[in-house]
């Protein structure tokens, strides 16, 4: 699955809790707090593979998942540019000193694995937005 496979069915699975929990007349702060690793691995196993292993993606004690991704992720499932005899395919664009860069032979692709910025509630209540796709409309390229 590429990325925009994958960013629109995510999309679409987070659109669909966030619809439901506004129709509970949640409000922004507990659709935050609902979003929270150990609530969502018991309440929406369907939202993340992992929860099904009780593992997160990142190594952090309070892992909000509202995010899952970030807003500054950028990716272009055709390339961004060549890189020698590689082909870049993301980035993050604000380089943070926790991402790197992953080179799978011909390709390149960001690991943002030790990185955990998206994923803490004060960063999500900054950039909060009812529509996911809205909070991440400059990742695809």
């Amino acid at each position: 699955m590429g990325y925009s496979e994958w960013f629109n069915k995510h999309a679409q699975k987070h659109k669909k809790i966030v619809t439901k929990l506004k129709k509970r007349d949640y409000t922004k702060e507990q659709i935050i707090d609902y979003f929270d690793f150990e609530n969502m691995k018991k309440v929406e196993l369907e939202f993340c593979p992992l929860y099904a292993k009780d593992k997160k993606c990142h190594d952090m004690k309070s892992l909000n998942c509202y995010l899952c991704a970030c807003p500054n992720f950028r990716f272009n499932d055709a390339g961004i540019k060549k890189v020698e005899h590689a082909t870049q395919f993301s980035l993050c664009a604000i380089e943070s000193k926790d991402g790197r860069e992953g080179v799978y032979g011909e390709k390149i692709h960001q690991d943002c694995s030790k990185c955990s910025v998206p994923h803490h509630r004060e960063y999500v209540t900054k950039q909060f937005a009812y529509d996911w796709k809205e909070m991440m409309q400059k990742c695809a390229l």
